[in-house]
């Protein structure tokens, strides 16, 4: 049975089980979810949507403050939750966890102050730009980080007026009843509610007429079928989808400095990030030293269930994911790629892949062109700076990209041509607080952090106020 921010499953219910991808032990059941399931929490989120509009917004981030200390209080726990239903190393999962509870806080203080302006209008007139909620919004979440993700755009959502339908992964179920009932308990009945299960509640969640927005990050494919229903509906999208992230090595640069930044671009979360680095493109002057030494960093990581305090690198999300992983790997090898370290499927339990390294990739294969979303680093050799940066641009998608130059002339024209909703030059991961990016091409479209995420959970209304004649 559905209720705000979490379920309560008869033995009847529980038909979908997710299992620890370090050791293939179930981790727990969880309820299928159904269409009757969104069709009530959408109808509580729209009869709860007025009067929460109405709250002032310093009583909404109020809400938010509590939510954050709620789940500071718990902050092991929904750790422990991640890395047994996904696999991440236990540190990583901490660290998503705090991401998610400033990103709570940040919006409770940026929400009372989103503000519209006046115009210059009659002197007898008053004409104002405002914000205004735009009513019920779906927030469906991905597995990989699912603590922060969810945080950042619930509490967007919430803190500007709206109610929320939030809908997390499969894979993470547990990880999002958790965190959705602990939300909850610090709003009222109809603001935040949750509906458990796989693909199909989700997909008659993002159909629903009743929506005003439908948020998600995930996969391409997925965020495709989202806007088309959404087309029809005349819900606003926000999405942010796949990528396939390319990472330029300049002639140059340090060699291990490089390639240590490449094994974290590569590696970290098992290669499940979205902007992982995911193709790398290497000048010839360094390319021979650099694949040393990222084969080197490599087989130095330590592969292992990621509850392990020394574990530097988890299993994948499961086998289904493994196996997308070793058949990209697979077929590069068999189109000519050189594998120098990783490449095969670990016996035993779990879905474990070692850290691979690939060098001689050309574009034509899936490695190169599609989204492995796995510990893989497939590197093409380049004569020039010019060859790497024009093959970097040629990609469906726009995620991001990461250029490693000692040249201030490189790294400017990197930032101007590349597209993508974000450069990051000379360090992988990284950036000042509050940054917001809008991913282009197939990696989706509007902002997902930052301020501006409170833009697009609003619409603008302009309002002419004259007085009687």
């Amino acid at each position: 049975m559905l209720t705000d921010g979490a379920w309560t499953a008869s033995a009847s219910e529980r038909d979908r089980t997710v299992a620890d991808p370090a050791t293939g032990e179930p981790v727990g059941d969880f309820p299928a979810g159904c269409a009757e399931d969104v069709e009530r929490a959408v109808d509580s989120a729209r009869r709860a949507q007025p009067g929460w509009a109405r709250t002032a917004p310093a009583e909404r981030a109020a809400c938010l403050h509590r939510m954050a200390d709620r789940i500071e209080a718990r902050a092991d726990e929904l750790a422990e939750l991640v890395t047994r239903e996904m696999g991440k190393p236990i540190g990583d999962s901490r660290g998503g966890v705090a991401a998610g509870i400033g990103t709570l806080r940040q919006y409770a203080e940026l929400g009372p102050l989103h503000r519209g302006r006046s115009l210059q209008g009659g002197w007898d007139a008053t004409d104002l730009m405002v914000h205004e909620p735009r009513g019920v919004v779906a927030v469906i979440t991905p597995w990989n980080d699912p603590v922060a993700i969810a945080c950042g755009l619930v509490g967007a959502a919430v803190v500007t007026g709206n109610t929320v339908v939030h809908k997390p992964s499969e894979r993470t179920p547990h990880t999002g009843a958790l965190l959705a009932e602990l939300m909850a308990a610090e709003l009222p009945p109809g603001v935040l509610t949750m509906v458990p299960g796989d693909r199909h509640p989700g997909e008659a969640l993002a159909a629903h007429p009743g929506l005003d927005l439908v948020a998600h990050v995930g996969s391409t494919a997925a965020g495709r079928a989202i806007a088309a229903v959404a087309a029809r509906t005349g819900a606003k999208t926000l999405l942010e989808n796949g990528g396939k992230d390319p990472l330029i090595v300049d002639a140059g640069v340090d060699v291990k400095w490089a390639a240590g930044q490449a094994a974290t671009g590569c590696f970290a979360n098992a290669g499940q990030i979205c902007t992982s680095a995911e193709r790398v493109y290497v000048h010839r002057d360094v390319a021979e030293e650099f694949l040393a030494a990222l084969a080197q960093r490599a087989e130095e990581l330590r592969m292992g269930p990621g509850m392990d305090e020394e574990t530097a690198l988890g299993p994948l999300v499961d086998r289904a994911q493994r196996d997308v992983v070793d058949r990209h790997v697979r077929g590069a090898i068999e189109a000519g790629a050189r594998l120098l370290t990783g490449g095969y499927v670990p016996e035993g339990p779990g879905a474990f892949y070692p850290p691979t390294v690939l060098a001689d990739c050309t574009e034509n294969m899936d490695v190169m062109r599609e989204e492995t979303f796995g510990p893989v680093a497939a590197v093409r050799v380049v004569e020039s700076f010019d060859e790497a940066l024009e093959l970097a641009r040629e990609s469906r998608y726009g995620l991001a990209a990461t250029v490693l130059t000692p040249s201030m002339a490189n790294a400017q024209r990197a930032w101007r041509e590349l597209p993508v909703g974000t450069v990051k030059i000379n360090a992988v991961f990284g950036g000042a607080p509050g940054g917001a990016a809008q991913p282009l091409r197939a990696s989706g479209h509007g902002f997902g952090y930052g301020p501006e995420l409170l833009d697009e959970m609003t619409h603008t209304k302009v309002v002419h106020l004259s007085p009687l004649p």
